[in-house]
């Protein structure tokens, strides 16, 4: 389903159960909180059963259907009064099927969506109480705070319903411990006036980008840098060449890919902001791979990934552009598009923004924001003399993860990225 993701939806079932299908037939479409997918049926089969409905949240790992397999023999069959359809006549007769096969979002080990849970030896998850943990994205570590009122202490669905009424307000507590710590934080209970209005729920791609900033914000502690550059000379450059590269390369040429190229040339030189975090280790990648914050057209965000940036040519680069950020637009990316990015950049000088204090795309440890070109009186000075003339300047700001990334280092690669972008290419095209 794509690096990073934990959890998938599943969309739509292509093929009910009961129903034979082809090798190479969709089966299912599972959604992630970056791209749709849909899933090919690796061998001619008959659909089982379901192990999970449309709708359903299910962990990467777990089984999501169970079929049986054939040499290709095309069966279908369809009982819209019972869920557990049995196995069509024709099918069980066929010698050609063999054991049943289980579906499962990866290659990991299934996981049991329906029997309880011991999240310790004080609490117990019930099916019914972990389904609805998963529709919400509550951890076992969260559930374990909740208040419980049932026999032995154990949760109710009534627990979990108010809890959740409530706003949830332990998310991001400490593990709750017999002995209080007086040096901890602890969310103050307020109960805080939310007002009225019109309510919209997000929907399941923006629930899934909350999360995920949520979980970066409490994950790595942030820190913004900003430097100014003079981009008049680039600009300048763009002007006189996006009309000759146009028709030389069939390609727009775009801000995005001088930004990526000056990007990738900067990493080379501090090639210790290129990674992640792993426990008390720290990943410094050997591919220099470029996300670039794509706005979809439903007003949620992705990040398609130009694959090994440094050893692209500008026209390569702009070719990676201009495609990702077409099918961006279509809603068209796919997973390959968005995966394996080392290094962000979110252009917010689109939307007239000076500059912003982007949060880190995880689990990469800085994320670069690009203000807009904006023309002003600068004081330049040449040969010792002083003179105002109108520049083309922007605000470049890079947020870090203090744990790996300090200042210096931060600061140094935030310079050399400014100082790559005031240098217009030697090439004109």
């Amino acid at each position: 389903m794509g690096e990073s993701i934990t959890e998938g939806t599943i969309l739509n079932w292509l093929v009910q159960e009961g129903e034979g299908f082809e090798e190479g037939d969709i089966i299912v479409e599972v959604g992630t909180d970056k791209v749709d997918n849909e899933v090919p049926a690796s061998t001619a089969g008959v659909m089982s059963q379901h192990l999970a409905a449309a709708g359903d949240v299910v962990e990467i790992g777990s089984a999501i259907a169970t079929f049986e397999e054939t040499d290709g023999a095309t069966v279908t069959s369809k009982n819209t009064s019972d869920n557990k359809q049995p196995i069509p006549q024709q099918a069980q007769n066929d010698k050609t099927i063999k054991q049943p096969k289980v579906v499962n979002l990866s290659s990991s080990s299934p996981k049991a969506s329906t029997s309880s849970s011991f999240i310790s030896k004080d609490l117990f998850v019930s099916p019914l109480i972990d389904s609805i943990a998963r529709e919400h994205h509550i951890s076992y570590e969260e559930l374990a705070r909740i208040p419980a009122t049932g026999n032995k202490g154990r949760l109710r669905k009534s627990d979990v319903v108010n809890y959740l009424n409530d706003g949830r307000p332990y998310q991001f507590a400490q593990a709750v411990s017999n002995e209080p710590d007086p040096t901890a934080y602890r969310i103050p209970q307020l109960n805080l006036d939310k007002g009225t209005g019109k309510i919209i729920e997000m929907d399941r791609m923006r629930s899934m980008i909350a999360d995920h900033m949520v979980y970066s914000k409490h994950t790595s502690p942030h820190v913004t840098a900003y430097v100014e550059a003079d981009l008049t000379d680039l600009v300048n450059w763009r002007n006189k060449n996006k009309g000759s590269f146009l028709e030389k390369y069939g390609e727009r040429l775009t801000f995005t890919p001088l930004f990526v190229d000056a990007v990738a040339r900067a990493i080379k030189e501090y090639p210790n902001i290129n990674a992640s975090v792993d426990g008390k280790n720290i990943i410094v990648k050997e591919n220099i791979n470029v996300g670039m914050a794509t706005a979809l057209p439903s007003g949620n965000l992705i990040v398609p990934v130009v694959k090994n940036a440094d050893q692209k040519s500008l026209p390569e680069i702009a070719a990676d552009v201009n495609r990702m950020a077409n099918l961006a637009r279509e809603n068209k990316l796919g997973g390959d598009d968005i995966k394996g990015g080392t290094f962000t950049i979110s252009n917010v000088g689109t939307f007239g923004s000076l500059m912003g204090t982007p949060i880190i795309n995880q689990p990469e440890v800085a994320i670069l924001a690009t203000g807009i070109i904006k023309k002003r009186a600068e004081v330049i000075t040449r040969n010792g003399e002083d003179s105002i003339e109108i520049r083309s300047m922007m605000m470049l700001s890079l947020s870090f993860d203090h744990r790996v990334v300090d200042g210096f280092l931060g600061g140094s690669f935030l310079r050399k990225v400014a100082d790559n972008l005031e240098v217009a290419p030697s090439k004109d095209y």
